[in-house]
């Protein structure tokens, strides 16, 4: 037995010794294949995650046993597997498809490494991750120069994009461009998921050839095709959970009744306690019972696509649907997408490898459809939306009041006198009414109960083309596209009374249908020849647009039964002779656009680049004598490490291009007409009197005709330099700009009674200028494979002139105190105008030592805890002469972060966005109303000597006017936002491939999760109105849980 012991004891020893024996130390080094070494490559014994990376020198050491396989790996080259042996040397080729990435440029493609214009470019991947609603949302931190502020929590809401800022007053959005096909006033039409790249156009000199309509930067939207092999069969489905990032801390029962005490004090009222007992004895939290809580959200795509040698197709059934966290359970706030498309190419001949004349020849559809049902409610309103109405009813007031019938008798004069009070439409328990001391302000849920409008809209975008090779590499494009949308909006009110100025008397039913036609011809004649080392690419083309449509609408009053299934216009008994039934109708004005252009691209040896780019455009927008524009650009380029001299360079340095442009482009988007007067009737005069009277039909023009009238230019100048380190795993670029809109069209500034309507004209200017950088780093470790991009943008606005007689305009009027924005020449347009404050007073020494240099002083109707005001011209006295800059709601500073990682199956994506620099004006109060709730922060108000320097005393009112519009409004809107988050697990294709699947993604996503911000408001990111970051109590935005599965057949 002790022997049997030793000898197994003996057997594991040998065992183990011959297993150390075969494992062994192998060296090699990895280089290209001109004997460059290749740093950082990925060198893993395939199978496994043991491996190593190369060093400086490209070498690697790594244990392993005898007769391994190493997989060896880096980007931009052909993963290599080779058996180890001693001294290794492993030569890596060059991955071509990665070396010749190509982006789509306006009428053709070019390769990354020979543009020379400043173009940008989202892949599908990305857009797979970020998941966005609508196209106008997808490029939110991803993008260098593109400013995108998101329109808050709302469904289907739409985004502000500015391209390299503000270029005019007039609007500022991007031309988008789908397939081809110009897109304006509905881009929620497409569907994210059948998008394969978006490509945008910041320059002058890449969107010189859409001429007229470039001057605010171009959107180049591709979709997807089928790629060759078998029919892909794919079924994307997903299901979210939606709750507000964050909701405004108000006071609370205890807080506001010590406020109104207080304020009540100052205001010698010795009456509040009935006031405030007249609100109720509850405790509640408005938002809390006016929130949607988990408002259900979900996606379904399904698409089919395949390609064989002479047919690709693609098609795609899109649905989503979304219900809103402030009314969605009530129909009030809801977003519904239908969408299909069909994108089919077809090779009709192919015969290049017999003649080099009419050798080949293509042609292709795509075809897209969509309908969008969706109800919205009132947003960033003081007076009657319903957020602001739970932003302001007391919390002293109950949802639903404590005795029904006490509640009735109450109102029973109103009820009699205009109609019933409102049931709630969940629940169907009546709901409160506020006192007579909140005017339009109500119950919300009341508000949410009402019927409300619902918006319809339909949309059918086609682009078909022919596509021909004539000789050699000339061949000719042909395409018409065409656009045709329909849409409404239906609805109907009843008798309700909600409060003392909410209410209704009678019931009435309004539509209305509206249709836009847009149909777009295109001819284009392009070469693309390699002749040795020099290339050329010439582009010839013209185009002709044309839109048309019509608009019908009407309303009618009392309805024969209150059923909103029978809510149409001819179910109601009013009549036109007692004005209870209106009808309209007519065409919208018409708008052609032709067209002629050109571009001439060439390159030596890769290594210098020009291209020049004309177009002419003619606008039916412009008279006889200016309807015809020249846009032209020119850009250089040069591909540094391409020269001779730059052969012996480091290895890790890969390449460097630098880029200069320069390129007018134009803006017609003014309307129809403005260059000429127009002829109004019914402006009749009566002669004489009595039975003599006689009435003289006359007409008049409607203002006063410009014919010099003529494009906006925008002038743009760009400078820009591309690094590669690494071979390419590191990349940078870094680009400035300074963009001059010329002859912004605004009306003129002349004396009214010229005509019933100032003349327009080409009188103002406007410049911006910036930096923007961008920056990515990849590399892979075996299965480990990781990404990152970030980017950041500089940007100064400036008006130079804004046309008018005294150089300023005031926008933004906020209730009750007035114009919070302003224009004014050498300022950023716009920006927050209003008083400088110098903290509170904390006692009456103070205030009467506040003078003048005659010792008067500056406010000698301030009390201590009232505001400070700063004699910021130091003539004495304080009033509307010192008001200045205070701030302004576009930020200086936006930037994004986004890191991309694998192992093994799983998959983890995170996007980071946010500004610098924004303002907010923080205007969530109602001064008209003394007993409407308050923000939190107002209990760190002055209520005693150095009890508080930034927050004056808290009254009804006073003599200082201490609301007035000033600095203590504006608050820091800067924010840091985790706009996306997701991790993704495949199944092992071993398990799938059973059932025909070929691959199974499971996956859990979240959206705004974390935001990092000073602002305690609803939501930082803020447009409504001519100004960005005006909060009147903005739709905050959701965050949302997402769980998905990714079906692959």
């Amino acid at each position: 037995m002790e022997k049997k012991r030793y000898l197994i004891l003996l057997l594991a020893l040998l065992v183990s010794i011959t297993t150390f024996a075969q494992k062994a130390t192998y060296k090699g080094v990895v280089m290209d294949h001109n004997g460059d070494p290749i740093i950082g490559a990925s060198v893993v014994k395939k199978g496994t995650s043991v491996g190593t990376v190369t060093d400086l020198e490209g070498n690697f050491s790594l244990s392993t046993e005898a007769g391994s396989i190493l997989s060896v790996s880096y980007i931009g080259y052909r993963t290599k597997e080779v058996k180890v042996s001693p001294n290794m040397r492993i030569v890596l080729d060059e991955n071509s498809e990665s070396l010749n990435e190509v982006v789509v440029v306006g009428y053709g493609i070019q390769k990354k490494s020979v543009v020379t214009a400043s173009i940008a470019k989202v892949g599908a991947d990305e857009l797979g991750k970020t998941q966005p609603v609508r196209v106008d949302g997808a490029l939110k931190g991803l993008v260098s120069g593109v400013q995108v502020t998101t329109g808050g929590g709302q469904p289907g809401a739409s985004s502000k994009i500015r391209i390299r800022g503000n270029g005019t007053i007039n609007n500022s959005d991007p031309l988008y461009i789908v397939d081809g096909m110009p897109i304006e006033g509905g881009i929620d039409y497409l569907n994210p998921s059948d998008i394969q790249s978006i490509e945008i156009l910041k320059d002058a000199a890449s969107g010189a050839v859409y001429g007229a309509r470039a001057a605010n930067g171009v959107v180049l939207v591709t979709t997807k095709t089928g790629k060759l092999g078998k029919t892909r069969v794919k079924y994307d489905v997903s299901f979210g959970w939606q709750n507000p990032w964050h909701k405004r801390k108000m006071m609370d029962a205890n807080d506001y009744t010590t406020l109104m005490k207080e304020a009540a004090g100052y205001a010698g009222d010795t009456g509040i306690d009935a006031k405030l007992a007249s609100f109720g004895t509850s405790n509640t939290n408005w938002q809390n019972e006016l929130f949607n809580d988990n408002a259900p959200v979900q996606n379904h795509q399904l698409s089919l696509s395949g390609a064989s040698e002479n047919l690709d197709y693609f098609l795609s059934l899109g649905y989503y649907k979304q219900d809103g966290t402030i009314g969605g359970n009530y129909g009030r706030s809801n977003y519904e997408r239908l969408s299909l498309r069909s994108n089919t190419n077809y090779k009709v001949f192919d015969v290049s490898k017999d003649r080099n004349w009419l050798s080949k020849m293509k042609v292709g559809v795509n075809v897209a459809y969509s309908r969008i049902n969706s109800t919205s409610i009132e947003t960033n309103n003081l007076t009657g939306s319903a957020l602001g109405n739970a932003l302001f009813l007391p919390p002293l007031m109950s949802v639903y009041p404590e005795n029904d019938d006490a509640l009735r008798s109450t109102y029973a004069g109103e009820v009699s006198k205009y109609g019933p009070l409102i049931n709630d439409r969940n629940s169907g328990r009546l709901l409160n009414v506020p006192t007579n001391d909140f005017n339009e302000i109500t119950n919300p849920l009341a508000y949410l109960s009402l019927p409300g409008a619902k918006d319809n809209s339909d949309k059918f975008v086609g682009n078909f083309y022919a596509e021909l090779y004539l000789w050699d590499a000339l061949k000719i494009r042909t395409s018409y596209g065409v656009d045709l949308s329909f849409w409404g909006e239906d609805g109907y009110s009843y008798p309700y009374y909600m409060g003392i100025n909410a209410h209704n008397d009678k019931s009435n039913v309004f539509s209305s249908m509206n249709r836009g036609f847009r149909w777009q011809v295109e001819n284009v004649l392009s070469y693309d020849k390699t002749f040795g080392e020099h290339s050329i690419s010439i582009v010839l083309g013209q185009s002709a647009i044309k839109y048309t449509g019509r608009r019908i609408g009407g309303s009618a009053e009392d309805m024969i039964e209150i059923d909103g299934n029978k809510a149409n216009l001819d179910f109601t008994t009013g009549l036109k002779t007692d004005g209870k039934r209106d009808v309209y109708g007519g065409l919208f004005d018409p708008h052609t656009l032709a067209s002629y252009f050109g571009r001439f691209s060439y390159n030596y040896a890769e290594r210098y680049m020009l291209q020049m780019t004309m177009r002419r455009d003619g606008s039916s927008n412009f008279g006889p004598s200016h309807k015809w524009g020249t846009f032209p650009s020119v850009s250089v380029g040069w591909n540094v490490t391409n020269e001779n001299f730059m052969a012996n360079r480091p290895s890790w340095f890969t390449n460097m291009k630098v880029r200069l442009s320069w390129g007018k482009n134009g803006n017609e988007n003014i309307g129809a007409f403005r260059y000429t007067a127009n002829v109004a009737m019914g402006n009749n005069y009566a002669f004489g009197g009595g039975i003599n009277q006689t009435v003289i039909k006359g007409s008049k023009p409607t203002g006063t005709p410009n014919k010099d009238l003529k494009w906006e230019e925008s002038e743009q100048y760009d400078a820009g330099v591309d690094f590669g380190f690494l071979r390419d795993a590191l990349t940078l670029t870094v680009d400035w700009f300074k963009k001059k809109t010329n002859g912004m069209l605004k009306e003129m500034s002349i004396p009214s009674y010229l005509g019933e309507s100032k003349p327009w004209g080409n009188v103002g200017d406007m410049e911006n200028s910036g930096l923007e950088f961008e920056a990515s780093y990849k590399f892979h470790l075996g299965e480990f494979k990781f990404n990152t991009a970030g980017n950041i943008s500089y940007l100064k606005n400036k008006l130079v002139r804004l046309g008018n007689a005294s150089g300023f305009e005031t926008y933004d009027d906020v209730h009750q105190i007035g114009n919070v924005s302003r224009a004014e020449n050498g300022q950023p347009y716009p920006y927050f105008y209003g008083y400088k404050t110098a903290g509170i007073f904390q006692n009456m020494d103070q205030v009467n030592n506040y003078v003048n240099d005659k010792g008067q002083k500056l406010q000698p109707n301030a009390q201590p805890g009232d505001v400070i005001f700063v004699d910021y011209n130091h003539d004495g006295v304080i009033d509307d002469n010192d008001k200045t800059k205070i701030g302004k709601g576009d930020p200086d500073w936006t930037y994004g972060l986004s890191i991309n990682a694998s192992w093994k199956n799983f998959d983890f994506f995170m996007l980071w966005a946010g500004s610098i620099g924004n303002k907010i004006f923080d205007a969530t109060r109602r001064l008209d109303l003394r007993y409407v709730n308050l923000p939190q922060e107002y209990m760190g108000r002055w209520h005693g000597e150095g009890t508080s320097n930034s927050i004056p005393r808290f009254t009804w009112k006073n003599d200082n006017d201490n609301y007035r519009v000033s600095d203590l409004y504006i608050k820091d809107g800067s924010y840091m936002r985790l706009k996306n988050i997701q991790l993704g697990y495949t199944l092992p294709q071993s398990i799938t491939e059973h059932v025909f699947i070929s691959n199974l993604r499971l996956y859990v996503a979240a959206e705004n999760l974390l935001t990092l911000t000073g602002y305690k408001g609803m939501e930082p990111e803020i447009f409504y109105g001519t100004q960005s970051g005006i909060d009147r109590g903005y739709y905050p935005q959701n965050r949302t849980f997402t769980i998905g599965v990714d079906v692959t057949f």
